[in-house]
């Protein structure tokens, strides 16, 4: 694939456009770890959300959706669609405890909620485990769809694109902090759409497509239905029953973590208010579970009917690696038939969509290093310009792992994959210990163990031979964990009165799990309300799915369908406000 000149002109305007401003922050991030981790606490709700969004909109989002898509049809997107519970949860529940909590980092919640050295060791622990090995290996799923995007439009091998990747995120990321961050998703957030929409129109022109009614005309109904095959049991439970009865609870996963954490967490702590925290969150969820979907699903049901099967993929791109074709490679390969300077903006939205998501998961990652770790750990009386200093240099060490990581994974769905084993089982433990005063450090070291070695020993045992399917490895992974860790809350040390009591004057989470702190100190009861916020959550979840497939039925022609998920959406977002209403009350007041 050539670019023109058009194409090219395009790409650098855009490209300048999105990091001109953010650079001009650099100033700003670099007085001292507050503004370099978390803006200075005073980004508004419309910033965090957009770029909540964005952050989540990366080079292997669109690979990944096509991917599901080919090989278990739109059904097959309930792997991350059921992730809305979480994220509604952690809007309704848990956003404004994340803002009154004051931490710089989400790791900096175990010392205030947790006493003794168990506390620091699990901050310790999770600050290079997330902030080294896990953010590493979701750097480079996201470096792997890069490698595709330009080995399939530019022709470039892996080598090269790793050293451009690498040089421009380093030079970025440890310059701009996540004020740069931000300003750079809110700005390719609208590049990276609009070209996301251009590549499904130009997707639907294709003369083998012909157009909407052509593309559901000539595919089999499965392969667009919203609901898998029922008839197939297997299918229909992995596909759907699980990731909605078990998967959105038990397992931790960055951007859709049981109770909020990572960046979303970062992102809460940046804000401005409770209020804001709360807002950024919804709009976040609205966002990426209802207005950006359907551009990605329709470019990849176009794509089977251009490109059926992979070889057709490979002997259309005879010039791509064997170890790239995928079917996650699909959806570049349909970026080539845009025209000229459409394909320049498509390649400047992916480029600025990876740029934004890795610059997130390097600044995230570096706050873990330095803050949890190096400044706890290591060295506590430097000064503020000598941590940013050392997160700058993190920064480039992180992203040069990523790189030579992004060698050893072939596909969007490996690294996906990977992610939601490893983390299976700790979900619930995320969610309670805000409302268990039970929940202490023991039980966070047992979950990540039990986790970790399950899912390992399920692995090894799939290497050698042994049967064992998906589900059986997710189940078996939840169960362990979950009797291991509340077996540790119970049978280990205890969280110190004194902890507890200032954990609950500082968050005042709502419902009885703390009724014995007060009970023993004599504090009020929270004026959150449980009941208020599980109203909010289940009315947030019919919100969002109504508008992702009221917008469904309307595409695919189905009138009286369409209709039924309007009204669900416009019911529901009525519940919304209502609920939000009676939340801005104590938030005011504060």
């Amino acid at each position: 694939m050539r670019l023109v000149s058009l194409d090219w002109i395009v790409i650098v305007v855009s490209l300048l456009i999105a990091f001109v401003p953010a650079l001009m922050m650099a100033r700003r991030a670099g007085q001292n770890t507050e503004e370099f981790f978390t803006s200075g606490r005073a980004a508004p709700w419309w910033l965090i959300g957009i770029s909540m969004v964005a952050t989540t909109f990366s080079t292997d989002t669109p690979n990944l959706v096509t991917d599901l898509v080919r090989q278990g049809g739109v059904a097959g997107n309930w792997a991350w669609w059921a992730f809305l519970l979480t994220g509604m949860a952690t809007v309704m529940f848990y956003a404004r405890m994340w803002r009154r909590s004051g931490v710089l980092t989400d790791l900096e919640f175990y010392e205030i909620r947790y006493s003794g050295r168990a506390a620091s060791l699990v901050r310790g622990f999770r600050a290079v485990y997330l902030g080294l090995v896990f953010n590493v290996v979701i750097m480079a799923t996201v470096n792997l769809a890069a490698v595709k995007i330009a080995s399939m439009l530019l022709g470039w091998e892996m080598e090269r694109t790793l050293l451009w990747c690498a040089g421009l995120n380093i030079g970025f990321a440890a310059i701009s902090g996540l004020w740069g961050v931000l300003v750079i998703d809110l700005i390719q957030f609208g590049i990276a759409m609009t070209g996301a929409f251009a590549a499904a129109y130009f997707a639907l022109q294709r003369p083998e497509v012909g157009g909407l009614a052509g593309l559901f005309a000539k595919l089999p109904a499965e392969s667009y239905a919203f609901l898998p095959d029922s008839s197939n049991p297997a299918t229909f439970l992995t596909i759907f029953i699980l990731p909605l009865t078990v998967q959105w609870w038990s397992v931790w996963y960055p951007g859709a973590e049981p109770g909020g954490g990572s960046y979303i967490a970062q992102r809460m702590l940046a804000s401005k208010s409770e209020k804001d925290a709360l807002l950024g969150t919804l709009f976040f969820n609205v966002a990426h579970y209802g207005m950006r979907t359907w551009p990605w699903i329709i470019v990849a049901l176009c794509s089977i009917l251009v490109f059926p099967t992979l070889p057709e993929i490979a002997q259309a791109f005879p010039n791509v690696p064997a170890n790239l074709i995928g079917h996650d490679i699909a959806y570049p390969a349909m970026l080539t038939f845009l025209p000229a300077g459409w394909l320049g903006l498509m390649i400047a939205g992916l480029l600025a969509a990876y740029v934004s998501t890795i610059v997130t998961h390097l600044n995230w990652g570096t706050s873990y290093l330095v803050h949890d770790f190096y400044r706890r750990f290591v060295r506590s009386d430097a000064t503020e310009r000598h941590y940013v200093l050392v997160g700058r240099l993190v920064t480039a060490g992180l992203m040069l792992v990523a790189a030579f990581v992004t060698r050893y994974i072939n596909t969007a769905s490996t690294g996906f994959t990977l992610l939601l084993s490893i983390g299976a089982g700790t979900g619930l433990l995320y969610l309670l210990r805000w409302y268990w005063w039970r929940v202490n450090a023991a039980a966070e070291i047992a979950a990540m163990v039990a986790s970790f070695g399950t899912a390992i020993g399920f692995h090894l045992a799939k290497l050698q031979g042994t049967a064992i399917t998906g589900t059986t490895s997710l189940l078996g992974t939840v169960a362990v964990t979950t009797i291991v860790w509340i077996a540790a809350a119970y049978l280990g040390p205890q969280t110190d009165a004194k902890v507890l009591e200032s954990f609950y004057r500082l968050v005042r989470p709502a419902g009885p799990g703390w009724a014995k702190v007060r009970a023993a100190t004599g504090l009020p009861a929270s004026s959150d309300s449980i009941p208020q916020a599980m109203l909010g959550w289940v009315a947030g979840i019919f919100l969002v799915y109504g508008a992702l497939f009221g917008v469904g039925a309307t595409l695919a022609g189905n009138t009286t369908l369409a209709l039924t998920w309007l009204g669900v959406f416009v019911v529901s977002g009525v519940g919304v406000l209502r609920v939000l209403q009676g939340f801005w009350r104590p938030i005011s007041a504060r």
